[in-house]
């Protein structure tokens, strides 16, 4: 989503966070490009790698959505699992889909924040007397293009039971 007032980078689209803000969601079987990234303590090492040879196969099939989203699964402190959100299948790649109810909310600062927004994320889906059964992240921007539009923002996906 490009948010009016604001110049593309090129790289990452401008984030308008009002439509995944405080938003009650249901996905049956939402389709997406699955792919593995090496973390140390969770700090991942080739994410831009990944992106970047994902989204020219994204490209190059002519699956690319209307909006980007690509959600993390913070498996362990070694690897993290990225979905790409894609219209269709994506020859090359492992594909994944998505099903559930999902509560998300959106957050802003710097990366190292995450582990706090989680923390709120979890008393947030409690508030709404539901049980949390798997937390995504959103990050909406690499942190470059984040510095240029001056606004990092990370949503969370909190699928519930």
């Amino acid at each position: 989503m490009i948010h009016k007032n604001i110049k593309p980078t090129g790289c990452c689209d401008p984030f308008d966070p009002t439509p995944w803000e405080d938003k009650e969601i249901a996905w049956d079987k939402k389709l997406f490009v699955k792919d593995r990234v090496t973390s140390f303590l969770h700090i991942p090492l080739n994410m831009g790698q990944k992106v970047v040879k994902n989204m020219k196969l994204i490209e190059k099939a002519a699956a690319k959505t209307t909006y980007q989203l690509m959600l993390t699964d913070e498996k362990s402190l070694w690897g993290t699992d990225i979905y790409i959100y894609v219209t269709k299948d994506v020859p090359g790649s492992q594909m994944a889909t998505l099903s559930g109810v999902y509560l998300t909310k959106v957050f802003e600062g710097p990366y190292q924040m995450v582990g706090k927004w989680a923390k709120e994320m979890m008393e947030y889906v409690k508030s709404k007397n539901k049980e949390l059964k798997k937390l995504y992240f959103s990050y909406t921007t690499c942190p470059k293009c984040a510095k240029i539009y001056g606004k990092n923002y990370v949503v969370l996906f909190a699928q519930i039971t």
